[in-house]
């Protein structure tokens, strides 16, 4: 049996929300797609802090913070991680494009490639696209998307939550491009 403690709160060497501002940014932005659930959005924050995501974009009927079912579950990580509400996906994935930030749509389609599969390229910035919890991300949004990503499923239900679809990806990329460094 382990006889290893569990670490206090005040052992985890936390940063405080000036810190957090002033840290190197994981080469990460997550845009949501029109998202329902304020819950969601704000376990998507709260991941998006862990891995120090440089930016999340909140599009079309996605909330916005202040909204105490976001605090819930972000438990103050919009207070950290820098955010922008943007109306319309598509014009925000063009200006993306246009700074050279290469957008990746996460959905299951022709093309996609495999989560396991892709290799992040070193000294860019990707953009990653998560769709509504019933539709997915828009066709119209996966068309105009540099490339398609899925997270790979061997279970008969194919289907993720946004949050848990978040984490896996973020920490899938944040894994793969801290290694190279």
């Amino acid at each position: 049996m382990f006889e290893n403690r569990k670490l206090k709160n005040s052992e985890l060497e936390r940063k405080t929300v000036s810190e957090f501002k002033e840290a190197t940014k994981t080469p990460l932005i997550v845009i949501l797609d029109n998202i329902r659930s304020l819950n969601n959005i704000g376990s998507v924050f709260r991941t998006a802090d862990a891995f120090l995501i440089k930016k999340v974009y909140l599009c079309g009927i996605t909330a916005t913070p202040p909204h105490k079912d976001i605090q819930k579950t972000a438990l103050g990580a919009t207070e950290t991680v820098e955010w922008e509400y943007v109306e319309d996906t598509i014009s925000l994935i063009k200006q993306l494009q246009e700074d050279q930030i290469e957008v990746l749509a996460i959905e299951q389609a022709e093309g996609a490639i495999m989560l396991n599969h892709f290799h992040p390229k070193m000294d860019k910035t990707y953009a990653v696209v998560f769709g509504n919890e019933v539709k997915g991300v828009q066709q119209e949004v996966v068309s105009a998307s540099d490339g398609i990503i899925e997270i790979p499923q061997l279970g008969s239900k194919h289907s993720l939550n946004i949050a848990v679809s978040t984490g896996v990806v973020l920490w899938d990329l944040f894994s793969k491009i801290s290694s190279e460094k």
